[in-house]
């Protein structure tokens, strides 16, 4: 089944809304990612944990489609990198919730962000949009943080240690969804940096080389394997697929 809500007619949207699908919205960023990885990485893990998220969802009788990503968002420790895009936590904020909002105006059942960025101000614009929307329509936004410990224990051990920015979990992620972009021969090449971006984010770090990422990557990019990539899909997909479930009966039980 195609679940690309982009791919549809006018007439097409309307019955899929009129049959109670629900809206995933991919959130990524356009950033730099080490020298193996595109700047895209975070809108690709985010589309492809959204499609199989959106498969597993049909398949239990939810109708999901995928929407268009959003590609841009706060990206200021990357700044030191050609490449890297960045928008203001203002506009980060007014675009997801304007979004959420157009959706929910037209009936939409949910909506379900997918987000692959993990900046703190990024974080910050979502979860303000979140609450803008519910002021604004009284309607909920699902939103599973993959940076809350509940998520967080079903990813791998880089990522839970937070030295996971363009090393094994998220070049296992791309090689997994777009090998092709995978310059193979950096990254079998490049060592380990054993910093936990979390860490040095806590600590006050405001750039990505401030916190010692001279090549914009921690971890360990060269033990990262197309396998580990399948199974963080798995278990990122499944992160979308319970917070939609958990949102829908929450939305049910408020209404009866």
């Amino acid at each position: 089944m195609n679940n690309a809500f982009h791919d549809l007619t006018w007439k097409e949207a309307a019955e899929a809304i009129g049959r109670g699908a629900v809206m995933i919205l991919p959130v990524g960023s356009t950033e730099a990612h080490g020298p193996h990885l595109p700047l895209a990485t975070d809108v690709i893990i985010s589309e492809e944990m959204s499609r199989r998220a959106a498969g597993k969802l049909s398949a239990q009788g939810i109708l999901a489609f995928v929407l268009p990503p959003i590609a841009y968002s706060v990206t200021d420790f990357s700044s030191d990198f050609a490449g890297t895009i960045s928008i203001s936590k203002v506009t980060a904020t007014a675009l997801i919730c304007d979004i959420c909002i157009s959706l929910y105006k037209q009936r939409a059942r949910l909506v379900v962000i997918s987000n692959s960025h993990l900046e703190p101000e990024h974080i910050a614009a979502i979860n303000a949009a979140i609450e803008q929307v519910k002021q604004e329509t009284g309607r909920a936004v699902a939103f599973p943080d993959k940076r809350r410990r509940r998520w967080a224990a079903t990813l791998t051990e880089e990522f839970r240690r937070g030295d996971c920015h363009a090393g094994a979990y998220e070049s296992s992620l791309v090689m997994a969804a777009r090998p092709e972009l995978v310059r193979e021969d950096l990254r079998r090449e490049l060592e380990r940096v054993p910093i936990s971006i979390a860490e040095k984010i806590r600590d006050g770090a405001h750039t990505f080389k401030e916190a010692g990422g001279e090549q914009a990557y921690f971890g360990s990019p060269r033990e990262a394997t197309r396998a580990e990539g399948e199974a963080s899909y798995e278990a990122l997909a499944q992160m979308l697929v319970t917070a939609v479930i958990e949102a829908l009966a929450q939305e049910s039980g408020t209404q009866t």
